[in-house]
């Protein structure tokens, strides 16, 4: 059985994030894109280094590539429910579009980005669709017709994911299996499904063997985290407090902000009490 569960943040991005991986990473997007999109080589622009994370500059794991065409990628996993996620997607799609025009780039330079989240509960209206896309389409036609082919995302909702072992038949089948139930897959028994495809294999192998003892701790420190989150926040919403805006309960939420400032970074915190992350990062130098 895999003992590491790849959706906590610190092991995806570690499994995918990572230089020898970049195959993994690949098969990964290509179980998801179109036929045209499909991606042959990727350049990592925050590949993993625990060094980099020592230092406070991983605090956001996510996953930035960009691939033999040219086109960005950002890939995310996230393991914690937050409403405004979607607001969050866009915020990053966004940040990587205007990442790319170096002062004196012109517009006609920039190239597609595709943003990809992977989330560990429901988020999308449909509630059995585990894989949905949005792109800006013709609302008048509902055409897509490659006008504004910069914008493309994904959601892939992993408690969607219904089928069993034998049902499994596509590329994208096998990623999801194996990252919503690791926990079931034993490398030196995995199910025909998932034998035939060598990516992953590879990845069942590699998080049986991906932590030294120090990042082992740190994945451990990750792992109690979440649990802290969702007790605070369980603990908040037993108490009445609303985390959304639209509740208008300022300083509960502030006070619910302060509680998350030793475990989460101020982007976080802000998308899930509902305040602005100027607003968190005050509080947090009020606290420091």
């Amino acid at each position: 059985m895999c003992r590491i569960n790849p959706r906590v943040d610190f092991a995806f991005k570690k499994l995918f994030g990572s230089e020898e991986n970049k195959d993994l990473l690949i098969s990964l997007i290509n179980s998801m894109v179109r036929e045209r999109d499909q991606v042959a080589d990727l350049e990592l622009k925050n590949p993993y280094s625990l060094a980099a994370y020592r230092e406070g500059k991983l605090s956001i794991l996510d996953i930035r590539a960009v691939d033999h065409k040219g086109r960005w990628f950002n890939v995310e996993m996230q393991i914690s429910q937050d409403r405004n996620f979607d607001k969050r997607a866009i915020y990053y799609w966004s940040k990587l579009v205007t990442e790319q025009l170096a002062e004196g780039m012109m517009y006609k330079e920039l190239k597609k980005t595709i943003s990809i989240n992977i989330l560990n509960f429901d988020f999308t209206p449909d509630p059995d669709e585990h894989h949905s896309i949005y792109r800006i389409i013709n609302e008048k036609t509902g055409v897509d017709d490659n006008l504004h082919d910069m914008f493309e995302l994904h959601y892939l909702e992993l408690l969607k994911f219904k089928k069993s072992f034998h049902e499994i038949g596509t590329a994208l089948d096998r990623w999801t299996l194996f990252l919503s139930r690791a926990h079931l897959l034993d490398r030196d028994n995995l199910p025909p499904g998932l034998q035939e495809d060598a990516q992953i294999r590879k990845a069942v192998a590699a998080v049986d063997r991906m932590f030294d003892e120090e990042e082992r701790q740190i994945y451990e420190v990750r792992i109690q985290a979440y649990a802290d989150v969702e007790s605070r926040i369980g603990s908040a919403m037993d108490q009445g407090i609303e985390i959304g805006i639209e509740k208008g309960r300022r300083d509960e939420r502030r006070e619910l902000a302060k509680n998350l400032l030793d475990i989460l970074d101020d982007q976080t915190i802000a998308s899930k009490t509902g305040l602005a992350a100027a607003e968190v990062a005050q509080l947090r130098a009020a606290e420091s």
